[in-house]
Parts: C-alpha cells; structure tokens; sequence
C-alpha cells in the first residue's frame, strides 16, 4: 500500500513522515526543505509506504518541486492520500484539500498545529466538517506526536474509507468538466476522471502531453475553456480560483470560527526584525556573532586544545612511539603517523568548531528567524535580480553546498534558477570552515573579523555575480513574485536542534573517515615517492611526485600570492572536498615538520605565505573557487546541461581568482612593495568588474544599432 503525504509548504509533513516512519529527517522551519519526494516505511506496518512530497499550494505547479508532487499524486495515483492541514490557517490551506478531493483517492485529512488552534481560542467543528467534505478528519500536533496513534490506525484501515466528495461548481463549469469527461481521452483510472477533465479546462499543457491527448480532442477541449471564458467574462484560472474559494466558504460556514487576533509575541518582535531601516543591520548583526563566536572565540579554544593538545600532544606522539615500540616498518609509521592521524586528525581537529556553528544557525532556523530572513534579503536581494526565495538555497548552503543547490527546484523562474545555483556555493559551508580557521589562527592571528569577513564576502559574490550576469541576455528578465508564510516564533525543541546537528557533524566525520582518508592516503604516497638516480623510490618531500606536480602548476597562482608547491597542491586537491585543502596541509607540513624543523603546524602553515595578504588571498579563492566534485555533480543535474555546468565553474574560478589577485597586489602596493605587471592587470580587472556591475544593460543593443544605420 502506498501512502502520499501532500500539504501546504510548511504545514508540518516531514515532522509527520518522521512520527509516522520513525525515521529522523531534519525539519526546516521554512519552505522549500523537501525538494525530492522521500519514502518511508510505516513504523507499525512495513507494507505500508508513506512517501513525503514537497509542500505545494495546488495542483497548478510552478516550480519543478511542485511539479513532483502534482505527477506523483496524479500520475502514479496512491492508495491513500495523507492531506495535511495547518489548521491554524484553515482557510488558504484548504485550498489544496479541494484540489486533492478531484483526483478520486481516498483521502484521510490530518489537522496539525491543532495545540496553536486551542491555544489562539478558534473552534472548529471536525465532526461537521468531516461529513461535508466526505473524508476522515483526524486532529493531530505532529511535533509533540498527539494524535499520532488515531491517525496510524486510520492508515492501517484505509481500505474502509472512500474518496472524498469533489466540489461542486456552477452549472455552466460542470456542464464544461462532463463534456471533457465524456471526450474520448484515455484517462488513467475512472476515478480520476473528473481531476483530469478539471486539469485539462485549465488548460495544463503537461496533462495534455501525458496523457497523449489527440490534436482534433485538444481543439475540443479548448474550444470548451474558451467558451466558458466568454460566458463567464473571466480568466479560467480566476474564475476556477473563485469557485474553489466559494466552495471553502461554504463548507466552513459553521464549523469554524476564529477568535479575534490580538497582537502577539511575534507580531512585536517581527516590527523590529523585519523593520525597513533595521532588518538588514540586525541580519548582519546576527551574522557575524555567530561567526564570531563558533570560529574565532569559544570554537577556537576549542579547536585549538583538540588540535594542539589532542592530537598534537597525545595522538601523535603515542601513535609515533606504539608503532615504533612494535617495529614497524618507517615507511608504514610515515603513512599512519604523518599521512593519516596528520591528514585526517587536522581536519577533524575542526569539529568543535564546526559544532558550535552548526548549533547557532539551527537554533535560529528552528526558532523561526531564518524565515525572516528570508523574508528580509528579498528587498536586498530583488535589487540585483534574485528573490528572497534564492536567499534560502544560500542558507542552505552553510551546512553543505549539494543540497542547497538541490534546494534551487523551488524557484519557478528558470534563469533565476540558473543564477541561484551558480552563486550558491559562494556561501561558505561547512567543509570550508576548517580552511578559514586553519588560515585565520595560523596567519591572521586569530583576528576577529576574518571568518565573519569570509562569510560577507560570499555574501558580496552572490550579488556582484548577480549583478553583473542579470545585465546578460541568457539571465534578463523578471522575477516571480515572492510569497511566503513566516511562521510564529517559537522556542525550538533540543531534539530537533540535535538532531540537526548530529546530522551535519557526522557527515562530516564520515566524509573525514572516508573521502579525506584515502585523500590523505594518496597524499602521503605522492608526497613521499619520487623519481631520483636510482629509479622510483621513497624519497623527501621536495623531490617527490607531488612536488613536481604542485611546482608545474605553482606559477599559476603566483600573482595571487601563493606560488609554493605546497599551497598549489592543497588548492587542487579541495576539489574532491574542501576539506582536503587542510588534510593536504597538514600532510605536507607534518612531514616537512619531522624532516627538518621544529615548529609547529600553525607556523608552518603561515611560512608558505609571504603576507598576510598572500595568506587572505589563498583562503578567498578557495572560499570562491568551483566547488567540490559532489557539488559540481550536483550542478550537472539541475542544470541538465553539460554547457552550463562547465560556464557555472569557469565564471566561480576566475572571479575567485580576479578577487584574490586583487586582495594580494593591493596588498603588496599598501605595503610598500614596488608595482610590478601583475599590479597593473589587478587595476585592470578591478575596472573591469567596476564597468560590469555600472554599465547600462543594453548598451550593446544601442551601440550595434546605432553601427548599423
């Protein structure tokens, strides 16, 4: 038996997939978190399915998320449809409910938040209501799992209930459904006759297509819609939309009344938040603490004592003098000592880190700030061609850059689709926050401002990119209106908190056990064996592999400040994670500290620079610079474009590289050092931006017409 979940964004389905399924998937407070449809099985019935769809507001989608729930529900038609109702806003979510009722599925109608409804004073009369629309109605709180035991019996029994009742328009539109219905279109089931008759007045092309619709019964089936439009002297989508609200007024006309709203909590604190003048310095605010906090103050003490104390004084020089007290081969003691524990223990070395950050940014999704936000960067955003709906994919993107850009299905518009998902991973994600750290206390001495600066900085990419490509053919246009609901302010649950970041942190671990691992591995091997007189052997680490690697590609980075091997390596291997770039590091420099030096990882690190400029550089072309592979895979598929992927790549890697040849010549001149060729191309490229973010977007057109008269 299968079982759809269908709802509005943010009425609580996933909550209820993870009571109903026992599974754990995090819940964001905000639209757009399920972006594929997930299945499940029942908890208490395994040859139950329950499949969790992205949230939509009708049947008419308009963004390829909402396109899978409309083919899932009528096209792979589900023994049971799940609907659920934020019951605090009954009025807009029913909306759906009357859509669903068409397609001819039974249908059980779960009224979550009914705690906020008693709490607020509104009455609804479920029993009443239950008899009108023809399906049982179950009241249930799916975050504090009331109500949950009913509606998992009712699913074990759905074989008892039947299709609910669909609406009843007015006699010119049912006259207009029966004569479709009565075409000799091939509909998939009888029951679902009258959704797809209803669907095909609407003139839903995609319908049309499916369902191999005859050219001659098409015309028809036109001719029908236009024919009402005349009669009616209205939009048939207006005049559905109305039918459907007329249909909701009456069917809770006396079984539900509202109790006069009163300003509350989140009314009062959203004045300030959300406050023309105040929103965006607030944002800011925030956003920075945050960062301030989780890398440079209490995350940093942390990061150091598992770094320098952990690792440094007890991981390593036990593992170093337990091997070598067994008689291990040198060799294999390089391998686990320096490759491995050196590699993949300076990478988890960040977690603390990582931890405190993770717990920041769930604490205000889950609280309902992060909606505002949203909300908020609409009006910043709007400015230079995106909506606050782009805002969230970014958001997103914080933890890990793949489903932030899977985040981007939400966007209706396909070209600002496109610009959402070229600028997403400009965000700093987690896998990048041990490189700002790493560069941070090893070269900026820790300074206050540099990973919140970093998270600006991404925060600038996404608009000057915006900016300069929206003025392009291949991205011009308007964008779709942006609506969402922001939901109350609550205080989040610590489970969900944990939860969220439970997950994060132990994919990172994972990747760190995996990827990184056998990254390091490889590094070390590259690292340590070379060619030499006497053939392919171990051998140091200048004249190794990767050596003669990094000093083939080193002079291409050189006008941006870190031209040594060493640096050039770890900035190529980020690319299979962004981790890498410090477990490549801490290879490198760990072996380079037992051969010949006595200093510690962080001095080694800030040795490979010759500036702190060179040091900045170095960690905004890794923050800006084409994503990881996972990421850039992730790009392939929402783009379905070979051509556009490789243009998302090549426009993020040589911005990056633009921006930080200009922090490091800049940097040289501000320091006294003499202005050489690569100064002068630094002063040409910052031109250059300044003439793309300032020109007229139709300057060309005007030139080239101008040539041709």
């Amino acid at each position: 038996m299968r079982v759809a979940l269908a709802g509005n964004p943010n009425c609580g389905k996933t909550t209820l997939f993870n009571a109903l399924t026992g599974s754990s998937r995090y819940v964001g407070n905000w639209p757009g978190v399920t972006v594929e449809k997930i299945e499940g099985r029942l908890k208490s019935n395994k040859n139950i399915v329950i499949t969790d769809l992205p949230g939509i507001y009708s049947l008419t989608p308009r963004s390829e998320d909402e396109t899978v729930s409309r083919n899932f529900l009528l096209f792979e038609h589900p023994d049971l449809i799940i609907n659920i109702v934020d019951a605090s806003r009954l009025e807009r979510n029913f909306y759906l409910t009357a859509q669903l009722a068409e397609t001819g599925i039974p249908m059980i109608v779960a009224f979550n938040m009914t705690d906020i409804v008693r709490k607020n004073g509104d009455f609804i009369d479920t029993k009443e209501l239950s008899h009108r629309i023809g399906a049982p109605i179950i009241e249930i709180s799916a975050l504090k799992e009331e109500g949950i035991p009913e509606l998992l019996n009712a699913v074990e029994t759905a074989a008892e209930i039947k299709p609910p009742r669909p609406p009843q328009y007015s006699a010119s539109i049912e006259k207009a459904i029966q004569k479709i219905e009565a075409s000799d279109i091939s509909f998939p089931t009888a029951e679902s006759r009258r959704g797809f008759a209803v669907k095909i007045l609407e003139r839903d092309r995609e319908i049309l297509q499916s369902l191999s619709v005859a050219p001659k019964t098409a015309a028809e089936a036109e001719k029908i819609t236009a024919e009402l439009e005349r009669e009616s002297g209205s939009d048939i989508g207006a005049l559905l939309a109305n039918e459907r609200y007329g249909f909701i007024s009456r069917i809770l006309d006396g079984c539900y009344t509202k109790k006069e709203k009163k300003t509350t909590v989140s009314d009062k604190i959203d004045r300030i938040v959300t406050d023309r003048l105040l929103s965006i310095p607030i944002f800011a605010s925030i956003m920075f603490l945050v960062y301030f906090i989780s890398v440079t103050t209490v995350g940093a003490f942390l990061t150091d004592w598992t770094n320098d104390v952990f690792f440094g004084e007890w991981i390593l020089p036990a593992a170093q003098s337990g091997l070598e007290s067994l008689g291990t081969a040198d060799w294999l003691v390089s391998l686990i000592v320096d490759g491995i524990i050196g590699g993949v223990g300076t990478v988890l070395g960040f977690l603390p880190q990582l931890f405190v950050l993770f717990l920041f940014l769930s604490f205000l999704e889950d609280c309902g700030y992060m909606a505002r936000a949203a909300f908020i960067m609409h009006r910043f955003f709007k400015r230079f061609g995106l909506s606050g709906k782009s805002f969230i994919p970014l958001l997103i993107s914080s933890g890990c850059g793949v489903p932030g850009i899977m985040a981007t299905k939400t966007i209706e518009n396909e070209k600002s689709r496109r610009l959402t998902i070229i600028t997403t991973t400009f965000i700093p994600c987690g896998a990048k926050l041990p490189v700002i750290a790493l560069i941070g206390g090893a070269v900026m001495g820790g300074a206050w401002w540099t990973a919140p600066a970093i998270y600006f900085i991404g925060i600038a990419a996404v608009a000057v990119s915006s900016i300069i490509l929206k003025k392009t053919k291949p991205f011009e246009g308007a964008e779709s209106p942006f609506v969402m609901e922001l939901p109350d302010y609550h205080w989040p649950s610590p489970k969900g908190i944990l939860l969220h970041v439970w997950e994060r942190c132990r994919s990172f671990v994972i990747k760190a056990g995996t990827v990184i691992f056998i990254a390091c591995a490889v590094i070390w091997f590259l690292s340590g064996f070379g060619f030499t007189e006497d053939g392919f052997e171990m051998t140091n680490i200048e004249e190794s592999l990767l050596a003669d690697a990094g000093n083939l590609i080193a002079p291409i980075f050189r006008p941006v400040g870190f031209g040594d091997w060493k640096a050039a390596a770890a900035t190529v291997t980020g690319l299979v994670a962004k981790e890498n770039i410090v477990g490549t590091l801490g290879v490198l420099l760990t072996k380079s500290e037992a051969t010949e030096s006595d200093v510690g990882l962080w001095q080694a690190v800030a040795s490979l620079f010759p500036s702190k400029s060179a040091a900045f550089a170095f960690l905004v072309f890794n923050i800006l610079c084409a994503p990881c592979f996972a990421a850039i895979g992730a790009v392939r598929r929402q783009m379905n474009s070979r051509t556009w992927t490789l243009f998302a790549v090549a426009w993020q890697t040589l911005l990056a590289y633009a921006v930080a040849l200009m922090i490091f010549q800049f940097g040289n001149l501000a320091d006294g050092e003499p202005f050489t060729a690569a100064s002068g191309a630094a002063i040409a490229v910052l031109v250059g931006l300044l003439y793309a973010l300032l020109r007229s977007p139709r300057w060309e057109e005007k030139f080239f017409r101008r040539r041709k008269k």
